[in-house]
Formats: C-alpha cells, structure tokens, sequence
C-alpha cells in the first residue's frame, strides 16, 4: 500500500511517500525549487517521492494532508472576530488567501493530481506530528509531546502511542503556545519569524538570563508546563506585520530591534534577553515532561513540532527528567507534518501494525549518481579529477581538511529535515583555530557568533563529548539527526576550536558506518592524522535552500572561497573555479533537471 503526505500552504512545504509503513522517500519543495522555505503546492517534491518508488500518482492508494484548513480557517476568524478592529487587516489579508487558495485543499489535489475524492484524508495538525516521531521511533509503547507555534487550534499536545495507536490526552490552545512566545522573543531580538529562532538559540549562550523575571511578568506557567500568556503585550493575533505591543516594550525595557539589522556583532542586552527566553522555554518543556512521565509512568518519549529543533532544550529533558530515552523527529517542523499524516493514516486509521524498525537515518532525498555528476563537469568544461578507489579518495578528502581547506560534500541521498548530516555538508577541520571565522565570514556570508556543528564517528564520540554512549547505535537516535547540544570534553577545546561554542558546547551528530558509509570512513580516515571529528555546516549559502543537484553544488562552490569541492568520487578544485571565474553562471529557479548556463 502506497500513502502520500503532504504539507504545504505555509511554509516548508513537502511531500513523503511510505509504502507499507516504511518511507520511501520524503522531500522539502524547497530543494527542488530553490525558493527558501518554499510553501507552495509540492508539485516537485510529489514528483521526485513517486519516481523514486516507481510509480505514479495513480498508483497511490491514500493521499493525506497533514492538517485541516476548515478547523484553522475557524481559529482565524473567531481570532479576527474577538480582536475587531484592531485586526481588520489580518481579516482582510486572510480572507484574500483563505478564500482564494488555502481554504480549497482538497479541490486543489483534485486537480494538480487527478485524484478522486475518495483517496483524499485530511489528519489534524499535532497529530501529523505526533506520528511522525512515533511511528518513526524504535518504541512500542512511549508518551508522546508535540510542541510548536499552532496548528489549527492546538500549540501543544501531550499523549500516549501504543502500537498502532496514539491516543493525545492534554491540548494546549491557541494564542497561548511556547513556539509563538520563542518567535516573540526572535522578533524582538532582530530576527525574522519562523527563520531566525535558530539565531536566537545560537545568541543565547553569549548573554546571561539576567531577564526570566521580566518574561514571567507577561506569562504565567502551570506545574504541568501549560502556558497562558497576558495578551496585551503581543499582537501576532491579531496584526499582520507585528508579534509585539508597546507593552511588550514597556516590560522588557527597550524597543524591538529594527528587524532589518544587518550588523553581524553582538549586542550584550539582545544576548542577555535570547538566554533569558532560551531559559524559561526549557523550564517550560521540564515540567511539561515532567508531568507526562507522572502521568504516564512510561520511560520513553517521543517529541515533535517546531520546538523539538531546540536542541539545546532537547539534551536538558534528556538529563534532568525521568525518560530513559528521547526520540526526535529529523524533521520535526511542518515539513515533518507530512511523514506524519501518512503514517497516521496508514497506521491509526487503516489499522495497521507499527514497524519494529525505526528510522535511524534522515537520507530520503534525491541521488545524483556518477553519470549526471560527470555529464554536468563536461558539459561546462569543468576541471576535474576522479580517484576511483574509494580507499584512495577518502585518502585525498582527509589530507585536503588536514590542509586547511573548506570542502563542499555531496554525495547520497539528500537529508530530510533542516539540518545537514554528510550528504549535502560543507566540511572542514574543526580544530583549526580561525575557521569558525573563515566558514562565517567567506563562505556562508553570516553572522560571526553562529556555531557549527561538528560530526563525530559513532564509536569514539563520547571520547570528545560530555555524552551518553552511542556505540552500536540502539539508543539515543537524536544524536543521529543533530538534535542534542551537549558539553565538550574541557581537556578536548583546543583541539575542537572550531566547532566549541562560547559556552563550551556542540551540537553534536554522531555518524554511523551503517547509515553513511561514505562520510564515516572520511572522519575515520581524517581522525589518523587529526581526530575522527570534522566540522559540518549546510551546503548552502546565506538565505539559500541547501543544494540539490551538482548545478546547485557547483554554483555554490563557485561563489564562495571553497577550496575544494568532492561530488561522489569527483573533486574540483579552486584552481578549476578559477578558470571560470570571469564566466556568468546561472541555475535554474525551478531546479527541476541539472541545469546551468555558462555563457
């Protein structure tokens, strides 16, 4: 049995295909599409998911959508209602994109599909995405927290999954939500909505909380992490351009930062105020945790929605709450939505059994194999070598990054969710004491005080970093997707410069031989002469969807100060960009085939 998910008609559109419970294949539009956060209808996505199964759209039995628009069309209009006048423009605004697009899901599959009426199933919001990390975890029987800014009228679910079943026991409603309080905080902060949350997270461990009382002062918090927030201080309710109030300011004691900020130094009161939010978020998510356990008795827990990409709030319910073990979605936002409503349907409403299989990797993109990576080298004239002998190229990456170099890695199927974890990487030697400033500065074009991460081969990780063991992979699956920030060993700073943030930590992903062959025999090899350890960031640059196809790849190489760039067993190097450098290089917007134009 085919089920295809889809979420798209807000942001980070996406489409995952499973077949008899497993994921064949799952994708963001953005990839394909090269639009950032792309939340238009997942017409490539779609594509690239049913020719990776072989199939066509015909051939898929259910297509699930991964929210439902008459229950979030609801909350919008008691919302304006409520808040009249102050929100006619809200109104106005909603009215033109509800009425025009949003609102007609099911006739827009119809149509863009060819679909009947009958394959099509609408799953509610939180439980997309509770059965996207259920259904995905190694667990049977686990509580289950979702956490994010709103789905239709929910911010925040607690519940139980047992076998093929999830029952939600708890919901928190809408305007009060942690995601929504975390956003707050990102505008006033300088950053833009649903994008620089990860900037606040990075800011945070630069500053003190020095003004948890002042947040406190406009939210009140339950023993069981519920949350209400005083309303009059925000105003995403109810204006189209503003989260906060003047009285927001009032309590906070400055204005919001001019979202247009482009300084990339820090301000010591926006850091204080980013690890003031960071705090009382993760006090928040403890007790919720903590009443789940209480009320569950149960050692394993799953987390979803936006806010389980906190990663640093991740590590902490690890450590300070009852649960033995944490299982996180990789793609735990919206995107994620749409693993999770075909899972929903195809288990908790088909009936079928959960799978004794977990996902324990994120690789269900796109491949680009040898033929489309040599065909594009030739077409443009690109200089290139190709080392053959795996042996001998995992060799060459190892001296290049023991040389100093930056490295683009592409190679596999590309990863599901926001992070990056060897298969679309830029990579270079953690321990060389400027390259935290040479990758921000010259090659992702961002601000100075944003970490990197560094990637660590599963058996000795735990020698680096202050973490539980990982060998032989059974346990502690987010470590995998990059969704833990732990402390680094203090005899082992100086040698991980590069990727110890201010505060001493790292987000961590551990790489297994099983799941990456390629990128683990690489940090293997490279640990010979350095230690099995390499920085990793996004092959991307700044505002730019991570690359898809080698155009993508090479594009990005080409505008950077990339040193060298590995596409499969291929390497380019920078005196090859050289020789192109005063040639016009262009990739298509849609991103649809291999296309670059040189003229």
């Amino acid at each position: 049995m085919f089920v295809l998910g889809l979420s798209f008609y807000y942001h980070d559109s996406s489409a995952a295909l499973i077949q008899d419970g497993k994921i064949i294949a799952a994708a963001e539009e953005e990839r394909f599409s090269r639009v950032k956060h792309d939340s238009g209808f997942p017409g490539l996505a779609i594509d690239f998911v049913l020719r990776e199964a072989g199939i066509s759209i015909h051939d898929v039995d259910h297509v699930v959508f991964y929210e439902k628009p008459f229950v979030k069309f609801e909350r919008i209009l008691t919302t304006a209602f409520a808040t009249f006048p102050r929100s006619w423009q809200v109104f106005r605004e909603s009215m033109h994109t509800w009425l025009t697009k949003k609102l007609w899901v099911k006739a827009h599959l119809k149509e863009r599909l060819g679909i009947p009426n009958s394959k099509i199933m609408f799953a509610d919001h939180h439980m997309s995405h509770a059965a996207a990390s259920y259904y995905t975890s190694p667990f049977q029987h686990s509580a289950i927290l979702t956490v994010d800014g709103a789905g239709e009228w929910t911010t925040g679910t607690m519940g139980v999954g047992k076998g093929g079943r999830i029952k939600i026991t708890k919901e928190m409603k809408f305007p009060h939500s942690v995601g929504l309080l975390y956003s707050a905080f990102t505008a006033y902060c300088g950053f833009e909505v649903n994008e620089g949350e990860y900037k606040l997270m990075g800011m945070a461990p630069y500053g003190d909380p020095k003004y948890v009382d002042r947040i406190y002062k406009m939210i009140k918090v339950g023993d069981d992490g519920s949350l209400w927030h005083d309303m009059k201080h925000f105003s995403y309710h109810w204006s189209p351009t503003n989260t906060l109030s003047d009285q927001f300011s009032e309590v906070m004691g400055k204005p919001p930062r001019d979202r247009k900020y482009e300084d990339k130094t820090l301000d010591p009161y926006y850091c204080d105020v980013a690890a003031s939010i960071q705090q009382v978020t993760e006090e928040i998510l403890l007790k919720m945790c903590r009443h789940l356990h209480a009320e569950t008795g149960l050692d394993k827990l799953c987390i979803a929605g936006g806010v389980g990409l906190n990663c640093v709030a991740n590590h902490r319910l690890l450590r300070e709450t009852p649960f033995d073990e944490i299982y996180v979605h990789p793609a735990a936002g919206d995107d994620g939505g749409a693993v999770g409503a075909a899972m929903w349907a195809y288990h908790h409403v088909l009936g079928n059994d959960k799978s004794d299989q977990p996902l324990d990797h994120a690789y269900l993109g796109s491949e680009h194999g040898d033929e489309a990576i040599e065909s594009f080298l030739k077409k443009y004239d690109i200089a290139y070598d190709k080392v053959d002998d795996d042996d001998r190229f995992y060799t060459r990456v190892a001296e290049e990054l023991a040389a100093g170099k930056v490295g683009g890695w592409f190679r596999g199927r590309f990863e599901w969710g926001p992070r990056a974890l060897g298969s679309r990487s830029i990579i270079a030697d953690p321990g060389h004491p400027q390259m935290k400033d040479i990758v921000n500065a010259k090659i992702k074009f961002r601000e100075a005080f944003r970490p990197f991460a560094p990637s660590a081969v599963a058996e000795t990780a735990s020698d680096y970093f202050d973490m539980e063991d990982t060998e032989g992979g059974k346990k502690h699956y987010p470590y995998r997707f990059m969704l833990y920030v732990v402390p680094v060993h203090e005899h082992k700073k100086q040698e991980l410069d590069a990727i110890t943030h201010v505060d001493g930590t790292a987000r961590v992903q551990t790489v297994h031989e099983e799941t990456n062959p390629s990128y683990y025999n690489i940090i293997k090899r490279f640990g010979q002469s350095r230690l099995p350890v390499v920085l990793n960031t996004s092959f991307n640059l700044k505002g730019e969807p991570i690359v898809e196809d080698p155009s993508h790849a090479f594009n990005t190489f080409s505008r950077s100060e990339m040193d060298v760039l590995f596409m499969n067993n291929y390497v380019v190097t920078k005196e090859a960009k050289k020789i192109i450098s005063e040639t016009k290089f262009a990739i298509h917007d849609k991103g649809d085939s291999v296309v670059g134009m040189l003229s």
